[in-house]
């Protein structure tokens, strides 16, 4: 699928606990991207995102801010090939 694309985001601030992962949620399927989205032990957040570029883009810049409780202190991007995502879950 050659207009979909892959990003791969790990999110640091005050991340947890703030309803980052399901504000995520709501803005990639607002966006129409497909992926997941999950805590991880050190705090930080990983999300994948997968869908038309644009969209995906769109998404990876709101993570800049996140949730309206989040203090976002860096957004890494990994960029990489689509892998057929289907809709988008919060993972434990």
């Amino acid at each position: 699928m050659p207009d979909r694309t892959r990003a791969h985001v790990f999110v640091s601030g005050r991340v947890q606990g703030v309803f980052y992962r399901a504000n995520t949620r709501d803005t990639a399927r607002a966006n129409g991207v497909d992926g997941w989205v999950k805590n991880l032990e050190d705090g930080r957040v990983e999300a994948v995102f997968e869908g038309p570029e644009d969209a995906v883009e769109e998404t990876v810049e709101w993570c800049h801010t996140g949730s309206p409780a989040a203090d976002v202190n860096g957004v890494e991007v990994e960029y990489d090939d689509p892998q057929g995502e289907d809709g988008f879950e919060i993972r434990r």
